[in-house]
């Protein structure tokens, strides 16, 4: 429930219209196809490695044991930037889907009362943060789930009147809007709506049963986001036509434009719109505590590691790590306040966070191609593995070339204009994480890993605490 629910956000709720605007149904379908199997390569990857080496600082400790300890380090860091930053986003997001309903209200409160809330779910025990997650990703699994029976039975007019079957598809330029071009640049709109997937490796280190749960829960996802998200997005296409505005909405106040909604209303279901905002609030809330969890392991296991300060590698006597969490929400916060005072630093440090994400998809691609050449070059047997990746070298490979392709093609228009300024606004993440990478290079004079010396013992999570 925890990977499903990581990915089902307002990239589904909302900006799944805006796909479907740019790249016509069956551009957003094979947008969304594509970045479906290449997430699916990338979680049996991620759990082969995540059920033979359990740790909470899942791929961060990966790059740095199977390709470069300096990889790993900056595999850390990015990871921990991305979600401290993003916890901000999201609590600020959270004021503005309650606005919704208290339009009087200043945002500062709820993002505020957002924040302690996530604080507190994280500081009781692992278990208040597993049992919150799974219910908030059961609410958005309801209501997808409701979406498309009742988007189906419009579709065919058993609801909601004229049925609209497949005709949205051969509407003016559909299926295909833009051709090519147009696909691709939607690859990366279904990249960021499939972010959160990759949780399932951090949660592995204080999974009760890692061997069994990790396993289950990636054969699973692929059938689910499948499932989901390309059902969701065909009932969508069916519906609305690619050319309405309605399918511009990209963020969570566009609630009254969200495609869900509009499907709603369309039914004759009264007060659709507050419906979808509270399934979106459980959304943002849902993503917020998702993001504290990830990025105080990974502060944690930075600590552990000798990466971070020690006392972030700290745990108290119910197993939180309460420096390495203290430590998250204050920059949350900061980044927080930011906004209301420093429009500009906020924008940076967003900015600065957009393609972290991606470059953690790479490090698990990179590190489990690593780590099965090491497995096969010191004569190991395959059969001591709990889980195995399908169809490997493909797998890591192919979702290796789709991240680089995604990073690269993330604004390719700026760079035919020569519009520098927003190059470098776009791509901001990939130097960062270049200086951080050759910073612990340098200082440490580290070197790739000889597939021979590579470390392969079992590790047992226990000895961490």
């Amino acid at each position: 429930m925890i990977a499903l629910g990581g990915s089902i956000g307002t990239g589904l709720f909302v900006a799944s219209g805006s796909a479907i605007s740019q790249a016509g149904p069956g551009g957003a379908l094979v947008a969304y196809i594509g970045i479906g199997l290449m997430v699916y390569f990338l979680m049996t990857s991620l759990g082969e490695m995540a059920t033979y080496l359990p740790v909470t600082g899942s791929f961060a400790t990966y790059s740095r044991k199977f390709v470069d300890p300096a990889l790993g380090f900056a595999m850390g860091w990015n990871y921990w930037f991305n979600w401290a930053i993003t916890l901000a986003v999201d609590v600020s997001t959270a004021a503005l889907v309650l606005k919704f309903w208290f339009p009087e209200v200043p945002s500062w409160v709820f993002s505020l009362g957002a924040l302690l809330l996530i604080f507190l779910i994280n500081i009781l025990s692992v278990k208040s943060f597993g049992e919150t997650e799974y219910w908030m990703a059961l609410i958005k699994v309801v209501t997808v789930i409701i979406f498309l029976a009742i988007g189906l039975l419009t579709i065919v007019g058993i609801i909601g009147g004229h049925a609209t079957y497949l005709e949205n598809f051969t509407y003016k330029q559909a299926p295909f809007v833009g051709g090519v071009p147009m696909i691709l640049s939607v690859f990366v709109v279904a990249g960021f709506s499939f972010q959160g997937t990759e949780l399932i490796g951090i949660t592995a280190g204080e999974s009760a049963h890692p061997e069994k749960s990790i396993p289950k829960a990636i054969k699973q996802v692929f059938w689910r986001i499948i499932i989901f998200y390309v059902l969701a997005i065909f009932v969508i296409a069916c519906l609305i036509p690619y050319d309405s505005p309605n399918l511009l909405g990209s963020s969570a106040s566009d609630v009254s434009i969200s495609p869900f909604t509009l499907v709603f209303q369309r039914a004759g279901l009264a007060g659709a719109a507050s419906v979808m905002n509270a399934v979106i609030l459980t959304s943002v809330i849902s993503a917020a505590n998702s993001g504290m969890y990830a990025s105080t392991r990974m502060l944690f296991a930075l600590g552990v590691e000798g990466d971070a300060p020690k006392i972030f590698g700290r745990v108290n006597g119910r197993g939180i790590p309460v420096p390495a969490l203290l430590g998250t929400t204050f920059v949350g916060l900061l980044t927080f306040l930011s906004s209301i005072f420093g429009e500009q630093i906020y924008t940076f440090l967003v900015n600065a966070s957009g393609l972290t994400g991606f470059i953690a998809w790479v490090g698990i691609a990179l590190s489990h191609y690593r780590f099965r050449r090491a497995f096969k070059a010191q004569g190991k047997d395959l059969s001591v593995l709990r889980y195995k990746a399908k169809w490997f070298p493909v797998g890591p490979l192919l979702a290796l070339i789709v991240c680089i392709l995604v990073i690269v093609g993330q604004d390719l228009e700026s760079f035919k204009t020569l519009n520098w300024q927003k190059v470098g606004v776009t791509y901001m993440s990939v130097p960062l994480f270049v200086i951080l990478y050759l910073y612990y290079k340098i200082r440490y004079k580290t070197k790739l890993i000889p597939l021979e010396e590579i470390d392969l013992t079992p590790h047992d999570v226990k000895k961490e605490n």
